[in-house]
């Protein structure tokens, strides 16, 4: 597994760099080949009057987009607790994927992904590394259609608040967003 470590106001040690692969490995061991690639944030809050330390983990497996994040007093705590978020996603992710392929007859297969797949090759073609301005974060992915069920689903395995996807029948992009008091709500175009 391809693992990415990035520290923000801190300096990640040797030590921290080998405790946060051992749990991850362990985490992610029960999936085969399915995990690929983990992008890790490691951050300390700058006011010391507030010990928050966080620990975001997102896991691409299969074309998925799979992400955890927690917070404590505690780094290596939260290390702990996004790890072991991690596992319970992946576990509902594995789930979920067999349970859809085999309801349909069909087989569940562990095909090996190429590091460079043609969706990630689109979307990297012509483009040039550059930084972006100040505040703006941009993040391109692939958006193949989906029914309203595959987005909630897809929402509750990046543990954010809204997903953006490209709808199934009407091909244009929607909003899928948990709603403050349960349930969740959608944000389409009026036509």
């Amino acid at each position: 597994m391809k693992l990415l470590i990035h520290g923000r106001n801190l300096e990640i040690t040797p030590a921290l760099r080998d405790y946060t692969q051992t749990k991850l490995e362990r985490a992610t061991s029960h999936f085969g080949d399915a995990v690929r690639e983990a992008d890790v944030h490691l951050s300390v809050a700058r006011n010391p009057r507030v010990p928050q330390q966080t620990a975001e983990v997102t896991v691409f497996a299969n074309g998925t987009v799979i992400r955890a994040q927690e917070r404590s007093e505690n780094l290596y705590a939260s290390i702990d607790l996004a790890a072991g978020k991690l596992a319970r996603q992946l576990r509902r992710w594995k789930e979920r994927h067999s349970d859809h392929h085999h309801s349909h007859g069909h087989s569940a297969s562990t095909d090996v992904v190429n590091d460079a797949s043609p969706v990630e090759s689109s979307l990297l073609q012509g483009r040039e590394a550059e930084l972006p301005d100040p505040g703006v974060r941009r993040k391109y992915f692939a958006m193949p259609p989906m029914g309203l069920e595959e987005a909630r689903r897809q929402l509750d395995l990046i543990d954010h608040d809204f997903y953006l996807f490209r709808e199934k029948e009407s091909d244009q992009l929607q909003v899928i967003y948990r709603r403050n008091h349960g349930g969740y709500g959608v944000i389409q175009a009026r036509e």
